[in-house]
């Protein structure tokens, strides 16, 4: 069961692999014929078609069918618009009454793109239809879903998947119908992934876009800065780095942007517990992790903090070790970001797609699994990423995406779809640091590589 939003997603990424929307609107069209077509028998047909794309796709079935056709409004996109000049002749304006005579109305008035209660000549339509008695079809969706005042049809022929919310009672028969939409643009993250990108809104403040915790450092410095760095270049507000005693000053002389609390151990430790649970108050989301060293102490510290966090998390690096001989459950948000030799001891054998699958839904957490082809799987979905270079290995790197998706879940993004994004920003950010620099780029170039990967995806 797909959102609308994943719809578009789909689209988008068919459209990367050179399948256009024209080609997915002429597809929805032939099935949708088919299926109308066998539907009807000798009953008369009467499509009744909305502006956006899913009046495209009936202006494609009535082509096809040599139906007669109503519109409610003229084309608002370009497939729509030559859809509808293919079968011009057919085509008249919706007014009260013109559905009489038809023993079967197909309804491509709205789709899953439309928010809100029809207005206007499509509310009328809306109660025409619903008071008719006819025989009614929906295209995808029908007009109105999920408001007060929606089409009520006897079958609803939804295409490539099921909709969030449909039922039988609110869709009728339902039919789900492959319209042409590779495998590749459902499995693998691609640009059509940069529409759940959460843009913020024109009167928010600082903080309404996201607050970071991120908790490392200690015998490393470079790693929680990189991943603080990467946070706020993803594009949250605001990062916080709470770091052991000889760490905390070098760690915050990097960056007027950090604001670093300095803990009062020399790694972390038990005794900062509580000082790092006041600190998780005010975060939307905890990055632990990254550069807090092997040492006992330290990983006993991280183990016991990560069960008692109940904010969001991102857990890296000697935090995965730290639970590594744990069987944890996760009851908030969480994502995994292991390479595969954590990943192994996180399982006690080499990894594979099932048994990592397995991992998450035992678990539930989100892992991002590290590699030429990252794998990002909630146990029950799997997805992933091919973006990316041989460059990237260099260190520091695997800290930039943990601080990615840090940064992306504190803008209200769902861990899944969050993991998914961050390893293709990062990718493409790796690749452009790469083509600048070759072998001698560095985490912190790909980091800083990140916002022109923003306003060139963004602005697609």
């Amino acid at each position: 069961m797909i959102s609308y939003l994943d719809a578009r997603v789909m689209d988008a990424n068919s459209e990367s692999m050179s399948v256009s929307v024209d080609d997915l609107m002429l597809n929805a069209g032939r099935v949708l014929a088919e299926v109308v077509g066998d539907l009807a028998g000798d009953r008369r047909i009467l499509f009744v078609c909305g502006g956006g794309n899913n009046g495209g796709d009936g202006y494609a079935a009535a082509s096809i069918l040599g139906s007669d056709v109503v519109r409610l409004s003229d084309p608002k996109t370009e497939a729509t618009r030559r859809r509808m000049e293919e079968i011009m002749g057919y085509v008249h304006s919706y007014e009260d009454g013109c559905i009489n005579g038809y023993g079967v109305i197909v309804d491509c008035a709205l789709g899953t793109g439309t928010k809100g209660t029809p207005k206007k000549n499509y509310a009328s339509y809306v109660r025409e239809l619903n008071s008719s008695g006819k025989f009614i079809v929906s295209a995808d969706v029908p007009s109105g879903f999920g408001t007060e005042l929606a089409v009520r049809p006897d079958v609803t022929v939804t295409f490539h998947d099921l909709k969030e919310g449909m039922t039988e009672e609110n869709c009728g028969t339902i039919i789900v119908a492959d319209i042409g939409i590779p495998r590749e643009a459902v499995l693998f993250v691609g640009p059509g992934d940069m529409l759940r990108y959460p843009i913020p809104e024109e009167d928010s403040h600082k903080g309404d876009n996201g607050r970071v915790l991120v908790i490392g450092g200690g015998p490393y410095t470079g790693a929680p800065a990189i991943a603080a760095s990467a946070a706020l270049r993803i594009g949250c507000d605001i990062v916080r780095i709470a770091s052991p005693q000889q760490s905390a000053s070098i760690i915050a002389a990097m960056s007027p942007s950090f604001i670093v609390t300095e803990l009062s151990c020399r790694s972390l430790c038990r005794k900062d517990l509580n000082r790092l649970s006041e600190l998780c108050e005010t975060a939307d989301t905890v990055l632990i992790g990254p550069g807090i060293g092997p040492g006992a102490p330290a990983r006993n510290a991280a183990a016991e903090f990560i069960a008692m966090c109940r904010r969001p998390m991102v857990i890296d690096a000697d935090g995965l070790n730290a639970i590594a001989d744990k069987d944890v459950r996760f009851s908030s948000p969480t994502v995994l970001t292991p390479h595969r030799g954590e990943m192994g001891r996180l399982l006690c054998c080499e990894p594979d797609d099932e048994n990592v699958m397995a991992f998450a839904k035992r678990t539930g957490a989100v892992v991002l699994l590290k590699g030429k082809e990252d794998m990002i799987t909630d146990g029950i979905r799997i997805r992933y990423n091919r973006t990316g270079c041989a460059a990237m290995t260099v260190g520091g790197t695997g800290d930039a995406l943990a601080g990615s998706v840090a940064g992306l879940m504190s803008k209200g993004m769902d861990a899944f779809d969050a993991a998914c994004l961050a390893a293709y920003i990062c990718g493409l950010a790796g690749e452009r640091a790469f083509k600048k620099l070759s072998y001698g780029m560095t985490a912190t170039d790909m980091v800083e590589s990140i916002p022109r990967i923003l306003k060139r995806c963004l602005k697609r």
